[in-house]
């Protein structure tokens, strides 16, 4: 598994796309929480980052299935899957080792903008007049969510050889995760049906950990969905290798 990680980061930082991805991200954010007027923190006149944390899912569920996307699927493309089959190595290490490295990946991408939590500390007035708490949950709320939405574009990514197919289903999966169960849930106005749906929604369960209490219910039912998705893929692998 280590060495499928180990080949993972490296074929990414290898290419322009980490590059170009990373800086379309750290734009994209940036111009959101410091320049674009309606959610600049600036004219918010409040030292929070609610406008990083709300938007910035919006973001990432395009960014995740562009780094995804190639995982399994270029692999498959250019015949190195097979010859990866027949290696002396077990498939959960095969999706592990690639949800793992590309989860790191986007850890990587979401560390910079550490310095916006720095940025607000300094400038709170008094110093320091920040709800480090939520900061902190909302953190770890988005890692989370990010790795069901990689858990979800490494198992589309297994589904096809085609990287833009990969992307595409994964952007769809991922949106009506995020979104599209809260809306349903709307539609279905009160009862079991409508609260069970905006349970299941990403951006209830993501929205609850920035709250400033982290929630055990909400950290399993992510890591419960990352499992799904893997296990999902893992039996893509397991059909191809038969």
């Amino acid at each position: 598994m280590f060495a499928i990680f180990q080949k993972e980061i490296g074929s990414f930082f290898n290419s322009l796309i980490a590059y170009i991805v990373m800086a379309a991200f750290l734009t994209a954010v940036g111009l959101i929480v410091w320049v674009f007027p309606d959610s600049n923190i600036l004219d918010y006149g409040y030292a929070d980052l609610g406008s990083f944390f709300q938007l910035a899912p919006y973001v990432l569920l395009f960014l995740i299935p562009a780094i995804t996307m190639r995982s399994i699927a270029e692999e498959a493309r250019n015949g190195t899957l097979e010859l990866l089959l027949t290696k002396p190595l077990q498939n959960s290490e095969l999706v592990l080792g690639k949800f793992f490295a590309n989860w790191v990946l986007v850890a990587l991408t979401l560390l910079p903008t550490l310095i916006y939590y720095y940025s607000i500390y300094k400038l709170g007035n008094p110093e320091g007049n920040v709800d480090s708490a939520a900061v902190f949950g909302s953190y770890i709320g988005l890692l989370l969510f990010c790795g069901v939405i990689v858990s979800m574009g490494i198992w589309t990514s297994s589904l096809t050889d085609n990287q833009i197919v990969a992307f595409i289903v994964c952007v769809f999966l991922a949106f009506i995760w995020y979104i599209g169960f809260g809306a349903l849930a709307q539609l279905a106005g009160v009862g079991p049906v409508a609260e069970l749906l905006n349970w299941a929604a990403l951006d209830q369960q993501y929205l609850a950990l920035g709250k400033g209490l982290v929630d055990s219910r909400n950290i399993i039912y992510l890591l419960s969905l990352m499992a799904l998705f893997l296990f999902l893929a893992y039996w893509r692998i397991e059909k191809i290798r038969k």
